[in-house]
């Protein structure tokens, strides 16, 4: 077993973290319950190191619950990569999709930077109901395109 060795308080600025998190992810499973000394919670590098795969599994889009199927790869389970490639794959449509719709409202928002109506009520940039004008078909009624 790691040596238990950092606080609560010093796990969490080395992962950037508040303290609440770390107590959050612990109560959900993401982290082991964690050795006490003299009542203090206590860490060591496997925690920390835990704490980086969380924090790159959020900022690549993946859930908690994701972030948990990875933290349980590669200990007598699945292979890491078998599992990391397997919610990666999932995950490419999505961010597929994002570009899509950040392409839509770049070309947009060019559009409506150009604009020039005297009122939105002659201004094809919203005519088109639903979702941010039906993914922000860009048109142009009245004044310059």
């Amino acid at each position: 077993m790691e040596r238990a060795t950092f606080t609560i308080g010093e796990i969490a600025r080395q992962a950037r973290l508040k303290t609440s998190a770390i107590r959050y992810y612990e109560s959900v499973g993401l982290l082991p319950e964690p050795e006490r000394e003299s009542g203090q919670r206590r860490y060591g590098a496997e925690t920390l190191r835990r704490l980086q795969v969380i924090d790159v599994a959020k900022r690549a889009g993946f859930s908690l619950d994701e972030a948990r199927v990875l933290l349980a790869t590669g200990h007598g389970g699945p292979p890491a990569h078998a599992q990391l490639r397997e919610l990666a794959e999932r995950k490419l449509p999505e961010v597929d999709e994002l570009i899509e719709r950040a392409r839509a409202m770049r070309a947009w928002l060019v559009s409506a930077s150009a604009c020039d109506c005297e009122t939105l009520d002659v201004c094809g940039l919203f005519d088109t109901p639903g979702p941010v004008a039906s993914e922000l078909r860009v048109t142009h009624v009245g004044g310059r395109p």
